[in-house]
């Protein structure tokens, strides 16, 4: 499970599995409108009232207006922009992987990074949306009113998400939006299917913990040969729900049989790879 490649494989990796997860995000082709008229409003936090974390990733955002959008960029074992990969149903996406940029999911993963420090919001625009860091969910039907500078708005639908982009306040965004643009700021698009909006916690949620280790697997089950489910190309943060004894692993040095579910992934990892003592502390046991 942890397997360790050079920088440049593993962030070849990191964009390949991006893909497999339906990650990379944009407007789906076939429902594509005409590229927006160029918007002339500075990239700026416009409203009050949002958290110095909030208003950091907004200017850290502003900072990448004129970047390429790169299907698959910025989800390399850093936060910061990559070259991209092909979409094979967009063929506007055919010179990414000459364009160092982000996609949607990736320029939010960045933002948030430079904002608070350690890479909080890792993985697809889904990930982030049913993130751990996540304090505040708000429907589509409240539209743009309780929103604050820095929140993300979210587009898909049956439990998809295929766009994330940051809140500005006075009803503009920043995103990467797809292939053949650039990153820019844009009027929030409250039609089609936008899913909603949801607040990113200043400091980390309850039962948040942070993983280490590089290529590692969660799984179906609390075992190694069951299902696996999601790959963390490098450390980050997951909130653990319970954990369990189950199947002994040996890794890296140690053996344990404790294994801590993931609510947002509907997985299991070793606690190997969660930082902490080999029973986690404060977390209770699954049923």
């Amino acid at each position: 499970m942890a397997l360790r490649r050079t920088v440049r494989a593993a962030a070849v990796a990191a964009v390949t599995i991006l893909a497999a997860w339906g990650g990379a995000c944009g407007i789906p082709a076939a429902a594509a409108p005409a590229p927006a008229p160029k918007v002339a409003e500075s990239c700026a936090v416009l409203a009050p009232g949002a958290s110095a974390v909030a208003e950091g990733a907004v200017r850290a955002a502003c900072e990448q207006i004129g970047v390429w959008y790169t299907w698959g960029g910025g989800h390399g074992p850093q936060p910061g922009p990559t070259y991209g990969q092909v979409d094979p149903s967009d063929p506007d996406s055919a010179h990414d992987p000459e364009r160092l940029g982000f996609d949607c999911s990736g320029l939010v993963r960045y933002a948030y990074a430079r904002a608070a420090g350690g890479d909080p919001l890792p993985g697809s625009a889904y990930h982030q949306f049913n993130s751990p860091q996540v304090n505040q969910r708000f429907t589509a039907a409240q539209g743009t009113a309780p929103l604050l500078p820095g929140d993300l708005l979210a587009w898909g639908s049956g439990g998809s998400v295929h766009h994330i982009a940051i809140y500005l306040g006075a009803g503009k965004m920043v995103e990467a939006r797809e292939s053949g643009t650039r990153i820019t700021v844009s009027d929030v698009r409250l039609g089609g299917d936008y899913a909603g909006a949801v607040r990113i916690a200043a400091a980390a949620a309850p039962g948040t913990f942070s993983t280490w280790g590089t290529d590692v697997w969660t799984h179906k089950e609390p075992s190694t040969t069951s299902q696996r489910v999601h790959r963390f190309p490098g450390p980050t943060t997951v909130r653990i729900e319970c954990q369990k004894h189950a199947e002994p692993v040996t890794a890296e040095g140690y053996t344990n049989d404790a294994w801590s579910y993931l609510p947002e992934y509907g997985a299991w990892i070793t606690n190997i790879y969660i930082k902490g003592a080999a029973w986690l502390d404060g977390v209770r046991t699954c049923p």
